[in-house]
């Protein structure tokens, strides 16, 4: 078992069969966010070092996920100014995005973390903030060891086909369809 102190490369040998990973939780459906923090808590579990960069969401954002991620000491970094219906805050998303995605290449390179979360990352991608080449040409250079697990709707194609697991949630059925407002403990 690796764990945040040991040096994982140290810790196999060549014929291990493990490497890290490129996770993709996409789709219109509920549950990307939710899927990302089971497999960060799974590995938390392990003693393994993990993050989750948010982009899109408010710097100060204080949702579930973040409350019991301070409980657990587990870091989760929301970055941006929210999301908006017609672009209200896009040129400030575009840069706290940019500042995010820098900081992401940091941490993805620095070995230190055996998972990295990056959360709502599509939509930089899918505004043209980031391409997809710049983006698949740092998960290329990343530590063999490191495991990045990118959710948000809209993944392209050539983000799809890099990845190792790709998982699309389908909306079937939804309350907010039926003017039920997002509740504790569920979306937030």
């Amino acid at each position: 078992m690796t764990t945040p102190q040991s040096d994982p490369e140290k810790t196999r040998d060549s014929t291990d069969r493990t490497r890290g990973l490129v996770i993709i939780n996409t789709g219109n459906g509920k549950g990307k966010t939710t899927a990302a923090l089971g497999l960060l808590m799974r590995a938390w579990g392990h003693n393994m070092k993990v993050i989750m960069l948010q982009w899109v969401k408010k710097s100060s954002a204080n949702f579930g996920e973040h409350r019991a991620a301070r409980k657990m000491g587990i870091e989760i970094v929301p970055r941006g100014a929210g999301f908006t219906i017609g672009g209200k805050n896009e040129a400030e998303n575009k840069s706290l995005s940019l500042e995010q995605w820098d900081k992401a290449k940091q941490l993805i390179n620095s070995g230190t973390y055996q998972i990295v979360v990056l959360d709502e990352f599509t939509y930089p991608i899918k505004y043209g903030w980031l391409t997809v080449e710049e983006v698949i040409d740092a998960l290329k250079r990343r530590p063999a060891r490191v495991h990045v697990v990118i959710t948000g709707r809209d993944a392209p194609q050539e983000l799809i086909d890099f990845a190792d697991v790709v998982t699309e949630m389908k909306e079937i059925k939804h309350p907010l369809k039926k003017g039920v407002k997002a509740q504790r403990g569920i979306e937030l």
